[in-house]
């Protein structure tokens, strides 16, 4: 059971600031903190951080697909990557996957092993290259592939529902200029 004075106080807090959002909340209860900085010191709200806000819509974007990926076909996220990323070409590396998902080489090889235990990629000898192996879809591969394809396509489409034609096309060349100038397209 809650003490009498906490249960105010809760109370108190409650009607204070019902409806509020998180951050007028915390701009309130610290608000003395706030304007007793010294001036000229830069304030990072981390809530209007871009970098933050990107790093948050991503993760949100990756759950939201999750859902097709994860229940519908036991793939985790690295799987699924790489199977997104093998399944358009006729094979590929693990260090293409690596270089073009971003993801650590480790997370790659334990995705790969994964599918290569699920039977949905296979490995072959490279010919050019006897130190790598092409990872290819298996017949199992291309099914799962060919099934999963258009319903993430259609979560998408979903997604971007929301955009405009005019924020749409904006928010795609905002993501073009924003790779090409971290040099990832």
């Amino acid at each position: 059971m809650q003490p009498f004075k906490e249960t105010i106080v809760a109370a108190r807090f409650d009607t204070l600031f019902a409806g509020a959002s998180a951050l007028s909340v915390r701009n309130e209860i610290f608000a003395d903190e706030i304007s007793a900085r010294p001036t000229g010191t830069p304030v990072l709200l981390l809530t209007n951080f871009t970098p933050f806000r990107l790093n948050r819509l991503a993760t949100g974007v990756s759950d939201h697909l999750s859902e097709v990926y994860k229940q519908r076909f036991g793939l985790e996220i690295p799987e699924w990557r790489v199977i997104a990323t093998v399944g358009p070409a006729f094979s590929c590396t693990a260090q293409h996957i690596a270089d073009s998902t971003r993801m650590h080489k480790t997370r790659v090889s334990r995705a790969i092993s994964h599918l290569v235990k699920r039977d949905l990629i296979e490995r072959a000898p490279n010919a050019d290259d006897r130190r790598e192996m092409e990872l290819r879809l298996t017949k199992a591969g291309r099914a799962m592939y060919a099934e999963l394809v258009p319903l993430a396509l259609e979560r998408e489409r979903a997604l971007l529902a929301c955009l405009n034609e005019e924020e749409l096309r904006a928010f795609t060349e905002g993501l073009d200029r924003l790779e090409e100038f971290l040099g990832l397209a």
